[in-house]
């Protein structure tokens, strides 16, 4: 059996490095030529994450859609479990977005300097990057771009539901008063298990909530209550559906 897995895992690769190397340049070419190019980057990556899954055979159930104004940006936010979460965003969201990623992932060949146009790279032990990623984090919403956020702040390898949160999308909302959009991935540790890096097939659910005002919570460290709220709606999604 884990002769098969391994077969599988590394043939999902090769089709995920086949697949960048086809439509990289589709992806980082728009943004080169216009900062307005991310609405045609993101169809390449929604293809590519697209073509991906079903060669793999990894199936989405998307539930909570109609709470989505495509109109609207969002501070979404998303319980973190596995490495097959990156797909699932692009599939899942369809807005243009960005994500914060970690520093070291930027550091990759290729797929480094392609995801570099659609992501804010943080070194979380550097307070100084920690500042800038906050700093471009608030020119995107301010040009009407969603981003996402996992709020744990890294990947949950732990038997709990959700990690403590974040404060840092939290005082982001509070300051701009944009709402933040629950995002609950159901299934994706069952793809990729902790501590493996063994894929399998399977289906992954991701469930939407009534977006989150962060508007009443506009007073003196109002973040924190703010930060409660979420941690409770989120886990009460994970807890529902799981």
């Amino acid at each position: 059996m884990k002769i098969i897995q391994w077969i599988y895992t590394l043939y999902s690769g090769l089709i995920f490095i086949i697949l960048m190397l086809v439509l990289g340049l589709f992806v980082v070419i728009p943004l080169l030529v216009s900062q307005k190019g991310g609405r045609i980057s993101f169809i390449f990556i929604r293809l590519w994450s697209s073509i991906w899954s079903f060669l793999s055979g990894i199936r989405y159930e998307i539930h909570g859609r109609e709470y989505i104004d495509i109109k609207q940006p969002y501070i979404y936010i998303f319980n973190h479990r596995s490495f097959v979460d990156a797909p699932i965003i692009p599939i899942a969201i369809k807005q243009e977005v960005r994500a914060i990623g970690k520093k070291e992932l930027s550091r990759i060949p290729i797929f480094g300097f392609i995801t570099s146009r659609v992501a804010v790279w943080v070194d979380r032990k550097d307070t100084e990057s920690r500042k800038k990623s906050v700093e471009r984090l608030l020119n995107i919403l301010e040009k009407g771009i969603s981003i996402v956020v996992a709020p744990e702040g890294t990947r949950n390898n732990t038997e709990q539901n959700l990690l403590p949160f974040q404060k840092g999308a939290f005082r982001i909302a509070v300051e701009t008063g944009i709402p933040i959009m629950p995002m609950a991935v159901i299934g994706a540790e069952k793809i990729m298990r902790r501590g493996s890096i063994l894929l399998k097939p399977g289906i992954i659910k991701v469930y939407f909530s009534s977006p989150i005002d962060p508007k009443p919570f506009q007073y003196e460290e109002g973040y924190f209550d703010l930060r409660d709220k979420c941690f409770n709606r989120l886990e009460a999604m994970i807890l529902t559906h799981e």
